[in-house]
């Protein structure tokens, strides 16, 4: 049942995955300028680009989540109380957008992972072609981490959008 708390609870585990992000996208960024710039190998040049694109993502994710957390949260809380109306016209079609998107997202990361795994699988056995190798691992490591993060995102709101769906049918 949707609640006060619940919406608490919710948006407080928002802002929460906002900062892991932030923090993952703060520190792949940085181990990414660090591998292209002072090791003079190519597979940590190669390694280098997929974590450098990951980690932007995530900073942009990060302080989307971070940033919008708390202005939903007072919205939701605002309508739950005195327009409940509210909840079923602007949260709920905002929540059923993310879950789709979250579905959207994680085929791009099993897309990822896949061709992380061939491009790793292709260039493992040549040493001439270690950039391409280092290019592959990252990317699978790094489409890992983002299904990961993902994964935590939908639970939460395929729970929330459940309580959501439960309260506007009320």
């Amino acid at each position: 049942m949707l609640n006060k708390t619940e919406i608490e609870r919710y948006f407080t585990a928002e802002k929460q995955i906002g900062i892991l992000f932030l923090v993952i996208g703060v520190l792949a960024f940085g181990a990414a300028l660090f591998f292209f710039f002072s090791n003079k190998t190519s597979f940590y040049k190669g390694f280098s680009i997929p974590v450098i694109l990951f980690s932007l993502v995530f900073l942009y994710a990060g302080f989307s989540l971070f940033r919008n957390a708390d202005t939903l949260r007072i919205r939701n809380i605002y309508a739950f109380d005195m327009k409940p109306n509210e909840i079923g016209e602007k949260e709920l079609p905002r929540i059923q957008k993310l879950l789709k998107d979250l579905a959207v997202y994680r085929l791009i990361e099993i897309g990822s992972l896949v061709a992380g795994v061939l491009i790793l699988l292709i260039f493992r056995s040549k040493p001439d072609m270690s950039g391409y190798y280092g290019f592959g691992v990252a990317l699978a490591i790094t489409a890992i981490v983002a299904h990961g993060l993902d994964f935590v995102a939908k639970k939460n709101a395929r729970d929330y959008a459940a309580k959501v769906e439960a309260f506007v049918k009320k």
